[in-house]
């Protein structure tokens, strides 16, 4: 696993896309929960804002789309928490399929 800062997204994702790797994006406003979606895979997965989530032009650029479900009065959560939910959760699975 790796974890990177990059400074243009768009051409990161297109680079790892190149690769091989799955882009996965994490959007409140998709309808599969990240425990849904298959993250076994070469997988890179992308972040948003905390507060206002990934642009338009990230999130068309991602292969799929998961979000964490949220109830009551919150609606996000810290960045690295969320990165931290979709990481575990692909660990999970990759354990789970050996």
């Amino acid at each position: 696993m790796l974890v990177a800062r990059v400074t243009n997204i768009t051409d990161a994702i297109e680079k790892l896309k190149k690769e091989g790797l799955w882009i996965c994006g994490t959007d409140i406003n998709t309808d599969k929960y990240y425990y849904e979606q298959d993250l076994t895979g070469s997988l890179g997965i992308v972040i948003g804002n905390e507060g206002s989530g990934m642009s338009n032009k990230v999130t068309k650029n991602c292969d799929f789309l998961v979000k964490i479900p949220m109830r009551g009065k919150v609606t996000s959560l810290n960045a690295s928490v969320s990165a931290g939910i979709v990481i575990y959760e692909a660990l999970k699975q990759r354990l789970q399929k050996n």
